[in-house]
């Protein structure tokens, strides 16, 4: 009984005496590989149908000493990027045999890069994605390269060869943000830095300074507040900036859940935003809708960045030619009830 029904499934010898080819070529068309003639590909492809083979995913792995996994490496304090990311990448290899696998590392470990290294080994993964602030680390992307494993390094700006990462274009959109607090009239303007050693909270506030700068405007010590990206972060920018004799008319948060904490602060000390205060953030997550009033905020296209990650990770299995992928993916300023002529 057995052994009958072992018979009854065809296998990849069965396909190349139906096609009348090598199991090697049968072997690449089922991974993909370009190098093959389309007629030959065709023919393959025909036999696979009529005899209705299923490649076996393991024994495919086993063949190219690789999983069909794609890693997911980050150390990010907000959860909702890594969220949004996750779910572009998971849009683009839904209909592959690849599964995404992720995992969250402390970069200021001493064990870091070992940590990594063991991971990779163990997991044998196709490719690895890199999100920021590691992605920034070069020694990290050279250690990929060392492993023979493939990676997109995704991040503020760009970071190596185009088909090795996907970028934003943090300091032209806060630029743009920035120029229209100043249009309506705000010359009082306040911003809330990222964490130090993240490469995006130095696009960001590069992009705040060159608009101060263009317009003649000063960045005094007081209307200048630390962050890490956290809401707590944001209610201690808050009571620093909101609290002064001569508060800023504006304030420029540089992610949303820091500018969800300063508005709480505002609220609590009956500053009416936007009358009063106008408050920008950046990401555009969940939250930059349901507070009051909504935030105006640039959002930050994580999830096409994910979708364009996987696609040039695996452009052999998802059908796409890496030269025609972005390196830039534009962010986009929203606004919202959240700012206002002063």
């Amino acid at each position: 009984m057995k052994r009958g029904a072992s018979k009854s499934q065809p296998t990849i010898n069965d396909v190349a005496a139906h096609a009348g080819v090598s199991k090697k070529t049968v072997s690449r068309v089922i991974n993909g590989s370009p190098l093959l003639a389309d007629k030959t590909r065709q023919k393959i492809e025909q036999a696979i149908e009529t005899l209705g083979f299923v490649p076996n995913p393991q024994a495919r792995a086993l063949a190219l000493r690789r999983n069909f996994l794609v890693a997911l490496l980050h150390d990010n304090p907000n959860a909702q990027t890594v969220l949004n990311f996750e779910k572009g990448v998971l849009s683009a290899i839904k209909t592959s045999d690849f599964a995404l696998v992720v995992r969250p590392v402390e970069r200021d470990s001493d064990e870091l890069m070992q940590d990594i290294q063991s991971f990779l080994e163990r997991q044998r993964p196709w490719g690895a994605m890199l999100l920021p602030p590691i992605s920034e680390r070069d020694d990290i992307a050279r250690l990929c390269e060392r492993l023979g494993v493939r990676y997109v390094r995704v991040g503020s700006a760009i970071l190596d060869l185009p088909d090795r990462c996907v970028a934003s274009n943090d300091q032209q959109v806060v630029e743009q943000a920035t120029r229209q607090l100043i249009s309506l009239g705000h010359r009082r303007i306040g911003f809330v830095r990222g964490p130090r050693g993240f490469r995006s909270a130095h696009e960001r506030e590069a992009g705040f300074l060159a608009a101060l700068d263009a317009a003649g405007l000063p960045l005094p010590n007081k209307y200048r507040a630390e962050g890490n990206y956290r809401y707590e972060s944001g209610v201690d920018a808050g009571r620093k900036l909101l609290t002064q004799k001569q508060p800023p008319t504006a304030v420029f948060c540089s992610n949303d859940e820091m500018a969800a904490g300063l508005l709480n602060v505002a609220h609590g000390l009956k500053i009416d935003v936007p009358a009063q205060l106008s408050v920008v953030g950046f990401d555009d997550s969940p939250t930059a809708q349901h507070m009051w009033p909504p935030l105006s905020t640039i959002r930050w296209p994580i999830f096409d960045m994910g979708i364009v990650a996987a696609r040039k990770l695996l452009p052999e299995f998802l059908g796409c030619q890496t030269g025609s992928l972005p390196t830039t993916i534009e962010s986009m300023f929203v606004v919202r009830e959240s700012m206002a002529p002063i």
